[in-house]
Parts: C-alpha cells; structure tokens; sequence
C-alpha cells in the first residue's frame, strides 16, 4: 500500500521541505526537487512512521479492550437487596 497525502498537505509539505533547506542549508529547493524528495521520504520512511502507529493503536485498543469488563460490568439480579444473614 503506497503511502499518500492528501493534495493540500502535500502542497504544505512540499513548501514546509523549501523552508526548511533555505533557513536550514541556506540552499534553494525548487518545487520539482522537493516533491521528489517528499515521493522519496513517503516511499522509503513512511512505511516505517506507518507500521508503528499501527501498533501503537493496536496496544492502545488491547488495554482498552481488555479493561471493558471492569469498565462495562453490571451486577445481575440487583433490584432485591440480599437478606440478612440470620445467626444459627
């Protein structure tokens, strides 16, 4: 599954990767090489960012998952008090 981004955010990328080279590197990124390089980083590090948010999500919805029996419990037939135990 290829990884992409939505055309706004891609267009904010693009010119986030500019900035960053002209105040970082002091160097001029036009928007070809930073679209090639935003392509590069998505293809090559984005399945990583991806199969750990992945599994970040699936421990969070385990602890969940695993708290709803506490989290949703009812006591069954409860309407009647108990009776009193009475002494022997």
């Amino acid at each position: 599954m290829a990884i992409t981004l939505e055309p706004d955010a891609k267009r904010q990328a693009i010119g986030s990767l500019k900035r960053y080279f002209a105040e970082s590197w002091d160097a001029e990124v036009g928007d070809l090489k930073a679209d090639l390089l935003l392509d590069f980083f998505l293809r090559e590090i984005g399945p990583s960012v991806y199969n750990r948010a992945i599994g970040d999500a699936q421990v969070y919805l385990r602890e969940r998952v695993a708290d709803l029996e506490a989290a949703c419990f009812e006591k069954e037939f409860a309407y009647w008090p108990p009776a009193p135990r009475r002494s022997v």
